[in-house]
């Protein structure tokens, strides 16, 4: 099916070490920072509460990170360059380009209901008003490059006469908007909601479906599918 565009399965957080410092206590840092930052949300963490929790000095913390916002910052990509390689791994092992795309729409939905990526959802909706800097870091880490990625992938269909895409951004966006149907939007209000594998593979081919109905250049329409049970 191809090659996935700007994805790598190595890809890595960039890190400006200061010197005498290490990565391991780099990551020390972020990971008490992922539980601060879980628990008290951005504005109600502190630097001095993530030291703390970290089992560091403020001031080991600030050689590493001068301000709470650089340390959001790069907890967020982070979290970005761990899970986007799990989220493309499959999409090229597809025998067909719908194959392809349910493999990652299932991918997306695990990945948009994690503990972790509703986290920071919620974090960044209770925040963006006061903090909106943290919208667009989450935006440039996470979502924009999921879909510049996608983005990049469907063009290699368009190009080869399989879709037809007049704007691959604006349509990776819409592929990204299906897979939160249902499941994603009912947990990010901790509504109940089922997340056995059998809706999540159902939520995905909907999601397909929908999808390549739109953008197939030719060939039948998929029909809609109904949920059993």
């Amino acid at each position: 099916m191809g090659t996935t565009p700007g994805h790598s399965g190595k890809m890595q957080a960039a890190e400006s070490l200061p010197p005498g410092a290490s990565a391991a206590k780099r990551q020390q840092i972020l990971a008490g920072a992922a539980r601060v930052f879980a628990q008290n949300g951005y504005e109600g963490a502190s630097m001095s509460g993530i030291a703390r929790d970290a089992g560091v000095s403020k001031g080991t913390l600030y050689n590493y990170f001068d301000s709470k916002a650089t340390l959001f910052s790069a907890f967020v990509e982070q979290c970005a360059c761990e899970k986007m390689p799990l989220l493309f791994s499959r999409i090229d092992e597809g025998a067909n380009l719908t194959e392809s795309l349910e493999h990652l729409a299932v991918a997306m939905i695990r990945l948009l209901t994690s503990p972790l990526s509703l986290m920071l959802n919620r974090i960044i909706i209770s925040e963006a008003g006061n903090f909106p800097e943290l919208a667009e870091t989450f935006w440039k880490h996470g979502p924009q490059k999921a879909i510049n990625i996608l983005s990049a992938w469907l063009m290699q269909h368009n190009d080869s006469g399989v879709l037809n895409i007049p704007d691959p951004v604006f349509a990776a966006e819409q592929f990204y908007a299906l897979c939160q149907t249902r499941i994603t939007a009912r947990s990010r209000l901790q509504l109940p909601v089922s997340t056995d594998q059998a809706h999540i593979d159902f939520i995905a081919r909907s999601a397909v479906h929908t999808f390549l109905n739109a953008y197939l250049r030719e060939g039948p329409r998929l029909p809609p599918l109904v949920m059993q049970g």
